[in-house]
């Protein structure tokens, strides 16, 4: 078996604290002077001459205008939506020609001709937001409509 050994503690010793002093300057800082403002010239304004400042602002304008109307030029014209020319509606009861399914439906609401179907509730709650009512139009009168393609019509 080992030994066990025993340590003596000994206190510690306390040690005096240390203070450094520093040595007095014999003469004091002198102070420095602030310097004197030198005043700073102001040029006198130039008499204001509204006849001139006019007409650079109407220069200004004339080529700012100018440039818009370049830009304008530039500009493709927007596209309206139009129907895509492959399928329009006829219908069969009064002739008529639609340029697509759902301006067919949209027509038709419109002129009061799908009332009754309205009051059944078929285009539901709100027929104006109804976006699948032409599929609704065609359940309910499925032999009053014919898709036609352009060149036939003619």
């Amino acid at each position: 078996m080992s030994k066990k050994s025993k340590k003596t503690i000994e206190p510690m010793k306390q040690e005096e604290p240390t203070v450094q002093v520093k040595p007095k300057a014999k003469e004091k800082a002198k102070p420095i002077p602030a310097p004197e403002p030198v005043p700073v010239p102001i040029p006198e304004p130039e008499p204001f001459d509204i006849q001139r400042e006019i007409l650079s602002m109407k220069a200004i304008m004339l080529d700012l205008l100018a440039e818009v109307a370049l830009l304008v030029v530039s500009q493709k014209p927007l596209r309206r939506p139009t129907a895509n020319g492959k399928i329009q509606i006829m219908d069969k009861q009064t002739g008529q020609v639609y340029p697509s399914k759902n301006s067919t439906y949209k027509t038709l609401l419109k002129s009061g001709e799908l009332k009754e179907l309205v009051d059944q509730g078929i285009f539901g709650t709100e027929p104006e937001k109804n976006t699948f009512g032409w599929y609704a139009l065609v359940r309910a009168l499925p032999d009053r409509f014919e898709e036609v393609k352009p060149e036939d019509q003619a």
